[in-house]
């Protein structure tokens, strides 16, 4: 396995990142349960709040770990055979814009928060505690979940200029900002209803 991925080129990587991040868990779930498709219901966003929304909170926390995985594997393997910090910065910007757009499901994604989190996670356990960290403590303070993750991002980016060594680590910076960049973008009816003073509170409808 080990001599397989270290012949693989570092073109490649970035778009196993993307095929990775294609891959719909909260399609796939429901299928497996038999829900109705995640993406013909409420928000219409395939991800684990939507298959919630069916009432099986299995079938929600599997969607949430395939997410969060797809976001992890990819990059975990990449670190596995030394790429560099270039073609690593890639491979999470493609498992994250994956989700995004995936390839399989009619580039009709998620907005990435979960998929985020597993490429946090990958990248430095540091940049995912601060996103837990300030995830939970915005939510238990707002009670909203967009809101949440919108800040919780917005830190995450900063803090990435504190945890990775801005002379050789600059292309990591620059992933994460992207990924902020386009969190913020896919929550852009979030930050409309925030502002209107009309997005639901976590427990509400």
């Amino acid at each position: 396995m080990s001599e397989f991925l270290s012949q693989i080129p570092a073109f490649l990587w970035p778009v196993m990142g993307y095929l990775f991040g294609s891959i719909s868990s909260a399609v796939i779930v429901s299928k497996l349960f038999r829900l109705d498709d995640p993406r013909n219901v409420g928000s219409g966003n395939p991800g684990a709040t939507n298959v919630l929304r069916s009432g099986n909170k299995f079938a929600a926390a599997l969607t949430l770990l395939g997410d969060v995985l797809k976001g992890v594997l990819p990059i975990l393997l990449a670190k596995y055979v030394g790429v560099s910090n270039g073609v690593l910065a890639c491979v999470a910007i493609g498992a994250f814009m994956g989700h995004l757009y995936p390839l399989f499901f009619g580039f009709k994604g998620g907005k990435g928060v979960a998929t985020a989190i597993g490429v946090y996670m990958a990248l430095s356990w540091k940049l995912f505690l601060v996103f837990g960290v300030v995830w939970v403590l915005t939510a238990a303070i707002s009670r909203y979940s967009s809101l949440a993750s919108l800040i919780a991002s917005g830190v995450t980016g900063l803090a990435a200029f504190a945890v990775f060594n801005q002379q050789v680590e600059l292309q990591l910076i620059g992933g994460v900002f992207w990924i902020v960049a386009f969190t913020f973008q896919r929550h852009r009816e979030n930050i409309d209803r925030l502002r209107a003073g009309q997005e639901p509170k976590i427990g509400k409808k």
